[in-house]
């Protein structure tokens, strides 16, 4: 057997490293941002005074929606978003979303459900701030989308 037909053990353990430490990556990144739609969900549920005071609290009957809907820029979707801030089925769906799509992604539960409903939401998201105004298209809420589809994708 001559050199171009032998087996690349070095090569085959090169991808298992990589592939060992993608699996990693993805896992951090799953986790981390399910650590953040499950905050935004304690913080709004119980007002723990990050982006919700404490007398916004949900359980308090502050709404979750409310506050950021109404402030949302002129836009394309403005009195849209306007007309349902507050309304009880918005909070209930943002905040059931929330929850679930944390508790999701952090325990690996319907996993791909958990990163396709949290890329909606956070399209949806980014749909309240058009234009964005740090940059005329892409802002966090589009790259984190981009990140679960990745994980969606890469399981």
């Amino acid at each position: 057997m001559d050199a171009t037909n032998a087996p690349s053990h070095a090569g085959a353990a090169a991808d298992e490293t990589r592939s060992r430490w993608l699996s990693i990556v993805w896992a951090i990144a799953r986790l981390a941002i399910g650590w953040i739609f499950l905050w935004a969900f304690l913080d709004k549920l119980f007002g723990l005074g990050y982006s919700t005071p404490s007398e916004g609290a949900w359980t308090d009957g502050g709404s979750p929606t409310e506050g950021y809907l109404t402030n949302v820029p002129e836009g394309p979707f403005q009195s849209f978003y306007n007309g349902i801030a507050g309304d009880a089925w918005a909070d209930w769906a943002f905040m059931l979303g929330l929850a679930g799509i944390g508790i999701g992604l952090i325990l690996g539960v319907l996993y791909r459900i958990a990163t396709v409903g949290a890329a909606v939401l956070l399209t949806l998201m980014w749909t309240v701030v058009l234009p964005p105004t740090m940059n005329p298209l892409i802002d966090d809420y589009l790259v984190q989308a981009v990140v679960l589809i990745g994980l969606a994708l890469a399981a």
